[in-house]
């Protein structure tokens, strides 16, 4: 697994790299390489796996080549060219970008609101009340530099707590599978839980929320899937066949109700066939991604861009967020 750590390495691996795939001799209009490689989740469905399943991706295909748990290392293996898509938190994209490599966000794919919200967690009876109370306390997050860490360094500091105060809050690297038992277990004070995990460890009871992300920031589209500008230059077509495909799953999910995306991805799950367990899928809710069809607004990556600079990660005015995304092919959001 790459460390988002050394995303400067990044750009030096990029310049070697072309974009794979399955490339053919394209008539005009006809998508270039009709396979995209890609990392999935364990016993959850992406919008891409809903996209081809529902006929939207046609006639590109999906190859699977593994499983991640973490944005920040799903969007550098499209960087360096292992994949040919990836997902991540806009703040991780933007420190991508930041170490010079060339992608884009190109459709919103996941967020926050009332239904699907990222909430921090601890055990009832927790002497753990507000952020003062984290000083010396271990939080278990999926990954470093990503959208826990950011949200949490975000409270942190509207609490009142000092730089170096934040540096003693401790963040443990945990896999979202093995958080909650972790929690439960004593192993850590804090777990950040979303999705499909947080509701099954509520139903279990004996945890309650310490805050949320969507108490901090309201309901926001959290992360993007990208494509570097190689591939785009070398498959417009299957680029923009790509985004349409995924805009329209999000949409799908948007219009349609709850149980008929839990028997969807039910579904779809059976059908792959890689052993694992979909009982999770009942407990679905909502993508949380705020605009119809992934459609990116450039608020939702000014926000962390905002918060990176007075952050010291990366430098004022280095990054805008208007070079960061396009809507171009995205059937339902103008050409920005």
């Amino acid at each position: 697994m790459i460390k988002f750590r050394n995303v400067p390495l990044v750009a030096l691996l990029v310049a070697g790299l072309t974009a794979c795939g399955a490339q053919a001799a394209a008539k005009p209009g006809e998508p270039e390489t009709l396979e995209l490689r890609y990392q999935g989740n364990v016993g959850a469905v992406t919008f891409p796996e809903l996209a081809e399943d529902l006929g939207y991706l046609a006639p590109v295909k999906l190859k699977w080549i593994g499983n991640t748990i973490s944005g920040p290392q799903d969007i550098q293996a499209a960087a360096t060219g292992q994949t040919d898509f990836g997902g991540a938190f806009n703040g991780a994209i933007i420190k991508l970008a930041a170490a010079k490599a060339p992608v884009k966000a190109v459709v919103g794919y996941y967020g926050s609101d009332e239904d699907s919200y990222i909430g921090y967690f601890v055990a009832d009876g927790s002497p753990i009340k507000g952020p003062r109370d984290l000083i010396g306390k271990r939080i278990g997050v999926n990954t470093l530099g990503a959208h826990l860490e950011a949200v949490l360094k975000e409270y942190l500091k509207r609490g009142g707590l000092t730089p170096e105060e934040i540096k003693q809050v401790e963040l443990t690297v945990v896999p979202p599978v093995n958080t909650e038992q972790a929690l439960r277990q004593g192993q850590i004070d804090v777990a950040a839980l979303s999705g499909i995990l947080r509701d099954k460890a509520l139903k279990r009871g004996g945890i309650h929320p310490l805050f949320k992300d969507v108490d901090l920031f309201g309901p926001f589209t959290a992360g993007s899937y990208v494509l570097t500008d190689r591939f785009v230059k070398q498959n417009p077509n299957t680029a923009k066949k790509f985004v349409d495909a995924v805009a329209r799953a999000v949409e799908w999910t948007q219009t349609h109700s709850r149980e008929e995306y839990v028997a969807k991805a039910k579904e779809i799950i059976a059908k792959r066939g890689r052993s694992e367990d979909a009982t999770a899928i009942e407990f679905w809710k909502s993508s949380g991604v705020a605009n119809k069809g992934g459609v990116i607004d450039a608020k939702e990556f000014q926000t962390w861009i905002d918060w990176l600079e007075r952050e010291g990660e990366i430098k004022p005015g280095q990054i805008k967020a208007q070079d960061l995304f396009t809507n171009a092919y995205n059937p339902f959001g103008g050409t920005s």
